[in-house]
């Protein structure tokens, strides 16, 4: 008997992509599970977002909509998706239609018994040249800053086990959350294995994160995120060894 599932979407300013996304998803989890539920978290959404969603409920009756008030950022609203979710495995992506939720049936065919989480990389990147450029910039960095051992840190395409958040606590509100839910996946010891999806140009919108002021408070939060997933560990790890070498010479 297949797993219960939930699928769901951060939606800010996604109001021309949103109504496609749930449709696909309802179809794509309806056809692996008879137990799913989509959800979109409308992170205070500017745009018209709102009423296509209720418009949607009306329709879908396994659609549930959560509505931040106020813009909480894009961990924010990852948190949100997480702490709703109340199925076994739990789907997500972005609202912009960047990525084909159709693609979430190649996650679930990759997740092995032993597999905790699977995690796509694209196999092309539909974006401009100088997206391509700091995306490519941006996972080299992270990669080696905070060990990560992934093909592709910035894919927002994965399915995780719920069990695994009863480990993982996220407290990030920005961008940077993929980087800290991967390094705490990783760290706690959780398999995770890796697919290759589509990614396609946007085609509505623009992105919330290639501008420089952006890009710039991603750095400060990822030095400060690193401060405390990497460089606190090690400190503590370096204070363990050091009090059981004291407590081998006593």
């Amino acid at each position: 008997m297949p797993p219960s599932m939930t699928g769901f979407f951060p939606a800010y300013n996604d109001s021309g992509t949103i109504a496609s996304m749930v449709v696909v998803a309802d179809m794509t989890l309806r056809a692996l599970t008879d137990d799913y539920e989509v959800i979109v978290v409308n992170d205070g959404s500017p745009d018209h977002c709102d009423t296509i969603l209720a418009d949607l409920q009306t329709r879908y009756p396994r659609l549930r909509v959560v509505t931040h008030e106020q813009n909480r950022g894009y961990g924010g609203a990852l948190r949100s998706g997480f702490s709703n979710a109340t199925k076994d495995l739990i789907f997500y992506t972005d609202g912009d239609a960047q990525y084909d939720p159709r693609e979430w049936k190649i996650l679930y065919e990759a997740l092995a018994d032993d597999v905790d989480m699977v995690n796509g990389y694209k196999i092309h990147r539909n974006d401009p040249i100088n997206r391509k450029i700091i995306g490519r910039i941006y996972h080299h960095v992270v990669s080696i800053a905070f060990g990560l051992k992934l093909r592709d840190v910035d894919c927002d395409f994965r399915v995780i086990r719920r069990p695994v958040f009863d480990v993982v606590r996220l407290e990030s509100n920005s961008g940077i959350i993929c980087v800290e839910l991967m390094k705490k996946i990783q760290d706690g010891g959780f398999k995770i294995a890796q697919v290759p999806v589509h990614h396609y140009h946007r085609a509505f919108g623009i992105s919330q994160f290639f501008n420089f002021k952006r890009v710039f408070r991603t750095g400060i939060d990822l030095m400060k995120l690193w401060r405390r997933l990497v460089l606190q560990s090690e400190e503590r790890l370096a204070e363990t060894r050091a009090m059981a070498a004291t407590e081998i010479r006593g």
